[in-house]
């Protein structure tokens, strides 16, 4: 099929859905660079020999707006603006029977963990190297430490698409992020489905802390950042790294989804409220200007109106720094799928998103309005008209804060910088440059 590929050299990379998926495309791609393909990470304009799409199939939107994505590629095909289209990911990995059949225009479908496959089909070698390239602006970049997932979230469809959960070795972790610091990356954004779960799989449960401290020590890295630790087997000896190590940023991203013992039975997660709660307590003891970040579902099937008044009441008191919401998404061949009716209607679920998010607004901006006056470091990302644009130690990317700075200077992006704080809306700040860290 690819037979005439062979001298092509143009190819497109779209990444669908989450972090982890754009790690995978930066490591497709440096497999191209070193084969003299011509890279681009969402080109918007389509003239490439081959575009390659890393799907998502985690919940209906995500399906929905990948397979929005193959069709709007099948269409510039069909126009002569690209060559070969090839399709791969997760929702490859649930669905590529059916995917064949309704979209026949695709030239190539496969699964997860398929990079090997792919540069075979274009005749090209696969380099055993562990390195990417970066699709960011270059200073950070996540860091990917596992694959798949054990738990059994009833929920969740990630065990049925990625496999069981298999930690990467860190000397290869360690090998990679050595590449990214040699390549201008400053902050890591340590990433898995489940970061406390790191290391069990391979007799190393207690690793991530020692793992982490590591990271921090390589010339080059000033951030190291935490995402999603579940609170099943929270590994709290890493509370003491944050507090102890400047190279860590405060800010810890804890998954919650819910907080009624009877919805987290339902749900499987393997934990209760008063265990979550201790966790919280000794995460803001441990680190006292530690950012709480946690995502919470709504809409679970069986989810009675005072369940999600527990869940809005305990937003109100733990009053969290950063906060995601979800609608429950019924998936098929999930424990949830099968053992449950889906019987919250859909304006429910949305109605009760919009209010804890209402809820979590006020909050963000109380909390904001307290750094009026008061300095930070902060991390430059971009340049808008006359304003720097960049994020604190707690802030991640894309889906939190930004912090808006006056400058005089124009600062290369990735440098750090003290700025004093004037104003402050629920999810932006607004500073002046004191001076250029």
């Amino acid at each position: 099929m690819f037979s005439n590929i062979i001298k092509m050299r143009k190819a497109n990379l779209i990444t669908m859905g989450c972090s982890k998926n754009l790690v995978d495309s930066e490591k497709l791609a440096w497999q191209l660079k070193q084969q003299g393909w011509d890279v681009e990470h969402e080109a918007e304009k389509w003239s490439h020999d081959v575009v390659f799409i890393n799907t998502c199939g985690f919940i209906n939107d995500a399906k929905e707006e990948s397979i929005e994505m193959i069709l709007n590629v099948v269409e510039a095909k069909n126009s002569g603006q690209v060559g070969k289209i090839m399709v791969y990911g997760c929702l490859v990995e649930r669905y590529r029977e059916d995917l064949k059949n309704e979209i026949p225009e695709v030239d190539a479908w496969m699964g997860n963990y398929s990079t090997t496959h792919m540069m075979h089909l274009l005749a090209e070698t696969f380099n055993t190297e562990n390195k990417r390239i970066n699709a960011g602006p270059g200073h950070y970049a996540y860091l990917k430490l596992a694959e798949g997932c054990s738990r059994k979230c009833a929920y969740c469809a990630i065990p049925l698409i990625k496999g069981k959960y298999v930690s990467r070795h860190p000397d290869a972790i360690l090998a990679e992020a050595e590449h990214l610091a040699s390549v201008g990356v400053k902050e890591l954004l340590l990433i898995a489905q489940d970061l406390s779960y790191y290391g069990r799989d391979i007799e190393k449960p207690d690793y991530l802390p020692q793992l982490v401290e590591k990271l921090t020590k390589i010339k080059g890295i000033y951030w190291v950042r935490l995402h999603y630790l579940y609170p099943d087997d929270f590994p709290g000896e890493i509370l003491t790294i944050m507090k102890n190590n400047p190279g860590v940023c405060n800010y810890l991203d804890i998954p919650l989804q819910h907080v009624n013992d009877a919805i987290l039975k339902k749900m499987r997660r393997g934990t209760n409220k008063r265990e979550i709660e201790a966790i919280l307590q000794k995460a803001r003891k441990s680190v006292p200007d530690i950012a709480l970040r946690t995502s919470m579902m709504v809409g679970h099937p069986g989810e009675t109106e005072d369940e999600f008044n527990e869940l809005l009441e305990f937003i109100q008191t733990w009053q969290f720094d950063r906060l995601g919401v979800f609608t429950y998404s019924h998936e098929e061949n999930t424990y949830g799928g099968k053992m449950y009716e889906d019987n919250i209607p859909e304006a429910i679920k949305q109605e009760r998103a919009k209010q804890l998010m209402a809820v979590q607004e006020n909050i963000s901006f109380r909390k904001n309005q307290k750094w009026v006056g008061k300095t930070m470091n902060v991390l430059i990302e971009r340049q808008e008209g006359d304003l720097l644009v960049g994020r604190s130690q707690y802030d991640s990317v894309e889906i939190d804060n930004e912090i808006y700075v006056e400058s005089d200077h124009t600062l290369v992006t990735g440098s750090f910088c003290k700025v004093k704080i004037l104003e402050a809306s629920a999810y932006e700040l607004k500073g002046k440059l004191i001076n250029i860290l």
